[in-house]
């Protein structure tokens, strides 16, 4: 099952060069997920026809166990490959392949589980989730979540945990810096307004901001305690002899449950605009569109604890993002667990051992009997 997944491309990237549908592997999940008679619903995201969230369900009502995962992957780096990122190749225990960790391998886990679950003990439905592009824009999660239509009670995401259980994540926000200035001979500055030197400006000013956003918010969950800002991309000028007179930067920031992207949207264009404050640039600083709640479960919820007490380890929080907060909409409390080491995610050569896999099938199987057959 899993080679088939591997072997069936399925990037998502906000770059349209890189970005492909998802449909062939949500046609193999529900192909599989019907022979196991379930219910599928495969569901086009609004206005693209070629990205599908599948939902798939095993049983009745309408306040059971969703175990989540998402069917795309992020681009690749085809020459730091040792193998074919999309020919599952097993050595040393390993499965290798592209999306392996993050997280194919998650469905057949998964899959399993609910194979070896006896249909006729079922008290309360089990729902198969595959979502579209969590990688890129996270507009699956969001479809579902703007459907307001309940899904279960409790959900596993299978994002790469080590199988150990997750219930509090940093938030993800992207946003766009532009600067524009005045193009013109590089013989003479004074005939232009140069946007690299506003960019200069404005970086030495992130970088200050960094370090306030360090003092001020704080959480020692984190193996990085604090928020933090990535400087992810630049783009600008066209020739060495020509004052530039545009640039663009993308940053990415990692926010802590006590902070809103509202807030820090507003509070980076003050951080630019003062930066460039006695200039004659002008700028932008807009998001981009990936706006990802932090999200946190609180250490007393019965569904967490359940978890902890299942896999025998204490939850923990990730710095990674989710499609958790989601799912939060929709009343579902969220616990992330999964085979695999986000450590080798999005990395070349990245694969999931074949005893985790084995590990989150069983886990899987445990949380299945305990919230769907044994909970009165």
């Amino acid at each position: 099952m899993l080679a088939s997944l591997v072997g069936t491309p399925s990037v998502s990237s906000p770059d349209v060069r890189f970005d492909q549908s998802n449909r062939g592997v949500v046609e193999l999940v529900a192909g599989w997920a019907e022979r196991l008679g379930m219910r599928v619903e495969l569901l086009p995201l609004p206005g693209q026809s070629e990205k599908l969230n599948l939902i798939a369900t095993l049983g009745e009502g309408d306040d059971g166990l969703v175990l989540s995962g998402h069917t795309d992957t992020v681009p690749y780096d085809e020459h730091g490959w040792s193998h074919d990122p999309f020919v599952l190749t097993e050595a040393d225990g390993r499965l290798y392949g592209l999306g392996t960790a993050d997280m194919k391998a998650f469905f057949p886990a998964a899959l399993h589980a609910i194979a070896a679950t006896d249909r006729a003990t079922i008290q309360r439905p089990i729902t198969l989730l595959g979502t579209a592009d969590e990688e890129s824009t996270m507009n699956g999660a969001a479809a579902l979540a703007n459907s307001g239509r309940r899904l279960g009670s409790v959900a596993v995401i299978g994002e790469p945990t080590g199988l150990v259980p997750v219930r509090k994540h940093k938030g993800v926000w992207m946003a766009k810096i532009t600067i524009e200035g005045r193009s013109g001979h590089a013989s003479d500055p004074n005939k232009g307004v140069n946007a690299i030197e506003g960019l200069g400006r404005a970086l030495a000013a992130l970088e200050h901001w960094q370090r306030v956003l360090a003092e001020r918010h704080t959480d020692p969950e984190f193996d990085v305690p604090h928020p933090t800002i990535n400087l992810g991309r630049v783009l600008g000028g066209d020739s060495p002899n020509r004052i530039c007179g545009h640039v663009e930067l993308d940053l990415d920031m990692r926010l802590l449950p006590s902070m809103a992207s509202q807030e820090v949207q507003a509070e980076l264009r003050d951080v630019v605009g003062d930066a460039l404050q006695g200039g004659e640039w002008s700028f932008a600083a807009e998001p981009t569109g990936v706006d990802v709640r932090p999200y946190a479960l609180p250490e007393e919820s019965r569904f967490c604890r359940l978890v902890e007490s299942i896999t025998k380890r204490p939850s923990r929080a990730v710095m990674f993002g989710t499609e958790a907060p989601f799912f939060e909409q929709l009343g579902l409390e969220t616990v992330v667990l999964g085979a695999g080491d986000i450590d080798v995610a999005h990395r070349p050569d990245e694969y999931v051992r074949v005893a985790a896999m084995e590990e989150a099938t069983n886990l899987y199987g445990r949380i299945i009997r305990k919230v769907c057959i044994e909970e009165s």
